[in-house]
């Protein structure tokens, strides 16, 4: 995955791929003008590359000049095509053979056919490296064509996204879903829970608490809650393959999730480990760990009042509230060690109002 600007973008054809399209292209052309001089016209900016690597592959007599054209800004077209270097001269009774980088709509084809309308051209062809069968309006024909791709925004090989990525040696696609993954930290009291149902509404997230992955496997039955269960029956702990399994469950079970809060898990370095290495089988990664940060105090007092709503016996008593922060305080240390090395640590406020918090965290989000 790759960065310009604002847009993330992602592997779509490879150097060998770019290659071998040229030099099918390249092949074609010179069937049918090997005993002739054509002249190719390379429509600038994008086709530079395009135009210097076929050059090399095109073994026969020719002549090259180029035009230059300008019709996108950004993602989109703007729909009105600028010429802004004119054909070159003396051009009358040759063979002409443009060499574009990209077909999509037609609307640079049909000024580039303008141009040439009036030169008096022997022959006049078209040659495009990447073709967008779907979108393009079909008025002219399309001599020679490299790879007929999707209708997908793409950077590299000349090709651009605000003027970054032509120099890239491959071609890279939008990614339209830039995955958000967090692993939400915070003592009991913190408003893990509270934060992580805002979050996931906000973000198109999926909330993964490990207490409820294990209390749903063990409920309907599935072979890891039965496997599990066996482990708790025994007294043992659960090892963590079978939790991270659960986990690579819930992941495969949402798709269209835009990225995962994952909470009560990791909770160790080990575990921490194994989660990158199962987001790493699937192309994803942890952005950023989040610890809800709050004084202990402050968060005796909120659970000893939600206790006497809740009737949780571990939040009546405070030598307990006080035990279970000091398990959290030798468990969290080590992991707030580990993602810090990795630079996706952030600490955040969890004292003051829901949505003040709430704006807390979506400040370290939308920086990610």
């Amino acid at each position: 995955m790759i960065k310009l600007h604002d847009k993330y973008f992602k592997p779509f054809l490879t150097e060998s791929q770019i290659t071998a399209a040229i030099q099918k292209i390249a092949n074609e052309v010179a069937v049918d003008y090997k005993e002739k001089t054509p002249i190719f016209v390379g429509v600038l900016n994008g086709a530079f590359m395009f135009v210097s690597d076929f050059l090399k592959a095109y073994a026969y007599s020719c002549e090259v000049s180029f035009v230059k054209l300008s019709s996108y800004q950004g993602l989109t077209s703007t729909g009105i095509v600028e010429t802004l270097l004119d054909p070159p001269e003396n051009i009358e009774g040759r063979s002409v053979i443009i060499l574009e980088d990209i077909i999509d709509s037609g609307r640079t084809l049909q000024q580039l056919v303008h141009l040439f309308s009036n030169s008096n051209v022997k022959e006049f062809k078209v040659a495009s490296l990447f073709y967008k069968s779907e979108v393009y309006n079909g008025e002219y024909s399309i001599d020679y064509v490299g790879i007929e791709i999707p209708d997908r925004f793409i950077v590299g090989y000349g090709l651009d996204y605000k003027e970054l990525g032509r120099n890239l040696k491959e071609v890279y696609q939008l990614n339209q879903k830039h995955m958000i993954n967090l692993v939400l930290f915070g003592k009991p009291g913190a408003g893990k829970g509270t934060q992580a149902e805002f979050l996931k509404e906000k973000y198109n997230l999926k909330h993964i608490s490990t207490g409820d992955v294990f209390r749903y496997n063990i409920k309907n039955g599935t072979d890891l809650g039965k496997l599990a269960k066996s482990y708790m029956d025994r007294g043992d702990l659960v090892p963590d393959e079978v939790t991270i399994n659960m986990l690579r469950d819930e992941v495969d079970k949402n798709p269209e999730a835009s990225g995962f809060i994952f909470d009560g898990f990791p909770r160790t370095n080990a575990q921490a480990e194994a989660l990158d290495k199962l987001l790493e089988t699937k192309n994803m990664k942890i952005n950023a760990t989040i610890a809800l940060e709050a004084d202990d105090e402050v968060l005796i007092q909120r659970l000893l009042e939600r206790g006497k709503v809740s009737g949780r016996s571990d939040d009546q008593d405070e030598a307990k509230i006080r035990n279970r922060f000091e398990e959290y305080n030798q468990k969290t240390a080590p992991l707030k060690d580990y993602y810090e090395a990795q630079g996706k640590f952030h600490s955040v406020s969890g004292i003051g109002a829901i949505d003040e918090i709430t704006m807390r965290l979506g400040k370290v989000i939308e920086e990610l």
